[in-house]
């Protein structure tokens, strides 16, 4: 018989403990953004999508060594087909990434003995077909002249 009268009181009391803490936060500065319109900025040493160096010239300066290829822990990521041109030197004919494989630890960008690698900044992957996420090399071309225009527009807007 208590038991029946003091339920009423208790949610009473649980539904004003609730309010009271929903109050306290209501004036507190949120902590989670509302993401497709406000984005936090990335860490400088953000490892996103990768791409291929190019000199000003637009000449790639990747020389199809297949470094980055032996250091990646995630097989059958890096594929290089190489070709020789008519001074001699080696480029790459074919290079393909497969986002699929990648673990996105960074290897290819850290032993590649050119500099010819990079990953930018780029993390919104998703994409309703699968064959999307394998970059062939004219992708990965257009994801570092696409970095270097994007880095180029914050630079003017951060003055």
């Amino acid at each position: 018989m208590v038991k029946k009268v003091l339920k009423p009181f208790r949610d009473i009391v649980s539904l004003v403990l609730g309010h009271v803490t929903v109050f306290k936060h209501v004036f507190k500065k949120p902590v989670t953004l509302e993401y497709p319109e406000k984005k936090l900025p990335l860490n400088d040493k953000f490892r996103g999508k990768h791409a291929l160096v190019t000199n000003n010239e637009g000449k790639l300066l990747c020389t199809a060594c297949g470094t980055c290829q032996r250091v990646c822990p995630s097989f059958g990521t890096i594929e290089i087909e190489k070709e020789k041109d008519e001074s001699g030197k080696f480029y790459p004919k074919n290079y393909t990434i497969d986002l699929n494989k990648c673990i996105f630890c960074g290897n290819c960008v850290q032993y590649c003995p050119f500099g010819a690698i990079i990953m930018t900044k780029e993390y919104e992957l998703a994409d309703e077909k699968k064959s999307a996420l394998k970059l062939d090399i004219n992708t990965l071309k257009k994801n570092y002249s696409d970095s270097i225009i994007s880095e180029k527009e914050k630079g003017k807007s951060k003055k």
